[in-house]
Parts: C-alpha cells; structure tokens; sequence
C-alpha cells in the first residue's frame, strides 16, 4: 500500500484529482484549485477515466461525486483508500441520504460535501483537508450527531450482538449496500422479484432497524458485508 504524504501542508505540490461528470461542474472546481500554484490538477468524467488515472498515481487529494455515468464513486473511494492510508478523500454529490454518507465515511471518505451547499473557495476546503481536517456540510453533520446520540452510550459503535442472517439474506443485504433496486437485487440473484419485500424485512427485523442506511451500518460494522 502507498504511503502518501502526511496530513499536514508540505511545500512539494499536491496532486488533486476531481471526478465528475457535469463538465461545467469539474471545470469550475479545476478552475478554481488551478488558482493554487502548489495544486496539480487533473479531471475525470467517469469511474473508467479516474481508474486510469490512479492507476498511474494515487493523487494526495480526490474529490468525488457518488453519481458517475459508468458506476458508483463509492467504488472508487474504496480503491484508493485500499491503496493509500493517507490520501485525503473528500465527497461533493447532491446525495445526502444516510446510504450514502454511512457507506462514504465508512469507506474512507474524510469528508463530505453536497453541492446545493458548495464552499465559494474550494481551494481553502481542499487545504483543510490537507491540515487534517474533515469539511462536512452542515446537513450531513447534523445527521451524523443525530446517529451517534442514537446509540447506547453515545458511540457509532455496534453492539457487535452479529445477528443471524441466512446466506441469501446476507445476498440481498449486499445489494442494498451496493443501491441496486429491488428488481436489480432480484436478477441479480435469479429470484422472483415479488419476494425481495419480504427478505428485506426479515434483514430490517434481525437487524434491529428501519431504513436502508441503517442495515447497511449494522452490516458494516457487525462485519456481516464488506466493501
């Protein structure tokens, strides 16, 4: 695994690497970090075009939206993050659901940014994320503070009481993970559709829980799936 630079400012130059596949959006961002003399800026439209790049070189910055013609960006901040303890992973996506925000953190993002709440100076976010900080709109933390009153003794920590799914359940409960549909759940695994319904509640019931993003925690952190 590639070590990175440390969290703190150097004087060598950072690479950034900006996924999003709206052009103006990913102009307007490139344009703005460019400003930075120390900012080595590249772009990419898709999951295809970004892979190719950190194949070359993880960059010291991502910034990623979840929403990519080509696949998830989840997927790609699960790659990166494999590859690099240090690279700094920042999420900019209209999608504030507790899905997508669980499965980003949980995956290695260290913040998240959704774009109706966009900083007028991104080269400023990107430094903080550089000084070891974690830009999080305020939505997105108040719904993180919300989960982790919710929880016995204040933590988002589970239990670790591993409840007992059967393997198909734990079939279905992936492609919950993953946001497939529930017709795409079905296909996948070549069952009736009409029977999804109910294997997701019987995961809700043994899960303890009442909401997508709520099984896709528990999951996670009972380590009944993995990314």
């Amino acid at each position: 695994m590639e070590t990175g630079r440390s969290n703190e400012e150097t004087e060598g130059p950072v690479s950034v690497l900006v996924v999003e596949d709206d052009a103006p959006t990913r102009w307007r961002i490139g344009d703005a970090l460019s400003r930075e003399p120390k900012f080595r800026v590249a772009g990419a439209a898709n999951l295809a075009e970004a892979r190719n790049l950190i194949n070359v070189s993880i960059p010291d910055v991502l910034l990623t939206d979840l929403q990519l013609p080509d696949g998830s960006g989840m997927e790609l901040i699960r790659e990166v993050r494999q590859r690099s303890e240090t690279a700094e992973i920042m999420v900019i996506s209209i999608l504030g659901d507790e899905e997508s925000v669980i499965s980003a953190i949980l995956l290695g993002a260290n913040g998240y940014l959704l774009k109706d709440a966009f900083p007028a100076d991104i080269a400023d976010t990107v430094r903080d994320l550089l000084r070891g900080h974690s830009p999080i709109s305020a939505s997105i933390a108040r719904f993180i503070v919300r989960r982790t009153q919710g929880r016995p003794g204040g933590g988002m920590v589970s239990d670790l009481n591993t409840a007992k799914l059967t393997p198909r359940e734990i079939d279905i409960l992936w492609g919950i993970a993953k946001g497939f549909s529930y017709a795409d759940i079905a296909d996948h695994l070549g069952i009736s559709r009409q029977t999804v319904p109910g294997y997701i509640k019987a995961v809700y019931r043994k899960l303890d829980v009442n909401t997508r993003g709520e099984a896709v925690f528990e999951a996670l952190q009972q380590g009944l799936i993995k990314f």
